[in-house]
């Protein structure tokens, strides 16, 4: 009975253990584990949720905004939209977004609960037990007290990979270990080069140059949190900015996912361009949130005083330069199994960790 790790609790990551789940012959996993390094699940689906338990609904997108489904994401992908559509977890878009470029043939979704729900949503399925003939299968994921329906290993970073005895022994920052025989990396690709140990040789010339050579656009959120019955009045859920040297976007959160109510505070969602957070990316998180502040005066002037504000310094934002040929994985170690993953090896939306999350499982289907 194999031990299975996947590295990264993002929607690749949860993708690979729904798929896991639904997929894989039954005497070939036997226990599966979700290692995360952040404090909760999402990753740039990342939901903030202001704090105390009379706010517990105050929440913010400050990764992906909405989720888009093109024709050919229709064609391709079907059954992944009508499962998180029957399920409440998508529903369509119907807010004013101004400046929006809106393709032909494209339908746009929100997420009531946030964009993280939809990872949550994966790491529930992947849990549900399986009844088999002679022996069960229950899919196990420890750690975690997030009521996602799944547990998970949070404040766990990967430092470190060894080949010990056909097993894979991973390390974490904390300096504990344990072993597995297959190991699936979704974290992005400047981190998985940044790992230790035995996977420093096993990643060939060849793959070396063409890993390094994945690139990503970095950028700043902020999410902004109101006391409830706080009037934000604008004429727009979300708007596109196009003549501010630090401002791309703004939402009004609630108002986008149409969950506004007198009893649940509005929040507000800031993203800067890609130069400013570029430029700005070493630099401390509260002069960046001051500055970004300020920007955010002259657009909206009347903007009330928040409660409290979350900054978020997204390092990896969106892949602007993908693995060569996009082909959602590339395998590091046959026997035992050692595969990476995520949206370096396709492009950065749903269909994108779709791919290489289907074709994760398909190579390790045929493997084991």
């Amino acid at each position: 009975m194999a031990r299975v790790l996947i590295v990264g609790a993002g929607l690749t990551g949860s993708l690979c253990a729904a798929l896991l789940r639904r997929e894989l012959p039954r005497p070939h996993l036997a226990h599966l584990e979700v290692w995360e390094k952040a404090r909760g699940a999402g990753g740039r689906m990342a939901t903030s949720r202001r704090g105390g338990a009379s706010n517990a609904d105050s929440t913010a997108d400050l990764g992906a905004q909405y989720v888009t489904r093109g024709p050919d994401s229709a064609r391709r992908h079907p059954s992944f939209y009508e499962d998180l559509l029957a399920h409440g977890i998508l529903k369509p878009l119907t807010a004013v977004l101004e400046g929006m470029v809106v393709k032909e043939g494209a339908e746009n979704f929100v997420t009531p609960q946030g964009t993280s729900s939809i990872v949550k949503h994966y790491l529930k399925e992947s849990v549900i037990l399986l009844l088999g003939f002679q022996n069960f299968l229950c899919l196990t994921l420890h750690g975690s007290s997030d009521n996602t329906g799944a547990d998970i290993f949070y404040d766990r970073q990967v430092t470190h990979i060894y080949l010990r005895d056909g097993k894979w022994e991973v390390c974490v920052n904390t300096g504990s270990s344990d072993q597995f025989d297959v190991v699936i990396l979704t974290m992005p690709v400047p981190q998985i080069l940044q790992l230790q140990g035995d996977i420093v040789n096993l990643i060939n010339k060849s793959q070396r140059q063409q890993l390094e050579s994945v690139s990503y656009s970095s950028r700043y959120a902020l999410g902004l949190f109101y006391e409830a019955g706080t009037q934000i009045d604008v004429p727009w859920a979300a708007q596109y900015i196009s003549n501010n040297p630090c401002i791309r976007f703004i939402s009004i959160d609630n108002k986008k996912r149409n969950i506004e109510s007198p009893d649940i505070g509005p929040s507000v969602v800031v993203h800067t361009s890609v130069s400013f957070g570029t430029e700005y990316l070493e630099c401390d998180k509260e002069k960046v949130q001051q500055l970004i502040l300020d920007h955010l005066k002259e657009i909206m002037p009347q903007l009330p005083v928040p409660a409290s504000i979350k900054c978020q310094r997204w390092r990896y934002s969106q892949v602007t330069k993908a693995f060569p040929g996009n082909p959602g994985q590339i395998t590091l170690h046959a026997k035992p199994f050692l595969v990476c993953g995520g949206d370096g090896f396709t492009h950065s939306n749903f269909d994108g960790c779709i791919d290489s999350a289907t074709s994760i499982v398909e190579v390790l289907k045929s493997s084991l």
